[in-house]
């Protein structure tokens, strides 16, 4: 089961402003006007890193209503994984490359779709096969040993 942060997280990474994360500031201003209460960038800082866990009610359904989810996403884990299914979809389509292929699937007949969904399948496990040059295991650029 995902906790908090990895759901808020999802949230930021996924809920998007002019293809960009909202800010703390943006988000914190907005639970503030949909709540009348207070609602710092801090604390929503602290909520997405783990650092604060247990907000109130309020803040939780504040935080729902900005990123437009229903607040049992942050109880109810077949919510959760509903809304991350929805949200993963609206974020692939976001892609050009993604979505041409979706909108020229949509033209073939039921054996096409078929085919393409094996070929994709196919790509997808020789990608996943390749060695990964995987950026955390690198040595900042300026550090000194």
């Amino acid at each position: 089961m995902p906790t908090l942060s990895e759901k808020l997280n999802t949230l930021f990474t996924t809920v998007r402003k002019e293809g960009r994360e909202y800010t703390y500031e943006e988000v914190a201003r907005g639970c503030s006007e949909l709540t009348g209460g207070t609602f710092s960038k801090t604390y929503a800082w602290q909520l997405r890193t783990g650092q604060r866990d247990n907000p109130t009610k309020r803040h939780l359904e504040a935080l729902a209503a900005f990123f437009r989810v229903p607040v049992a996403y942050f109880f109810d884990d077949d919510t959760a994984e509903r809304v991350d299914s929805q949200l993963a979809v609206a974020t692939a389509m976001r892609n050009a490359e993604v979505r041409d292929i979706a909108l020229r699937a949509m033209s073939l007949d039921d054996a096409g779709r078929k085919s393409l969904a094996r070929i994709i399948h196919e790509v997808s496990i020789l990608h996943a096969a390749r060695p990964v040059d995987d950026p955390r295991h690198h040595e900042p650029p300026d550090s000194e040993e």
